[in-house]
């Protein structure tokens, strides 16, 4: 389960064995029992919601924004393919 990042404890990652066929390019965001999927592509969309508020998932969406790049060259790196596509235009 690699990390991405941390940030006002929202933590970013993803699973290393998530789907099956592979999911597209995507990042879960957990804090204090919370969790939720979101789908990184030309833009970043909200996939899944367990327990976050609407003020929080429109935080977590910032950043996961704002470090885009970041999420794209660390799923690059470890799924060792290209992290890509108009995944969710929400």
């Amino acid at each position: 389960m690699p990390k991405v990042l941390e940030i006002n404890g929202y933590k970013y990652f993803f699973f290393s064995n998530e789907g099956n066929p592979q999911e597209p390019c995507y990042i879960h965001v957990r804090k204090a029992g919370n969790l939720a999927k979101f789908w990184i592509g030309d833009q970043v969309s909200l996939a899944e919601n367990i327990g976050f508020s609407a003020s929080e998932l429109k935080e977590i969406k910032r950043i996961a924004t704002e470090n885009a790049e970041l999420i794209k060259e660390a799923w690059n790196e470890f799924f060792k393919r290209k992290c890509q596509g108009k995944i969710g235009l929400v």
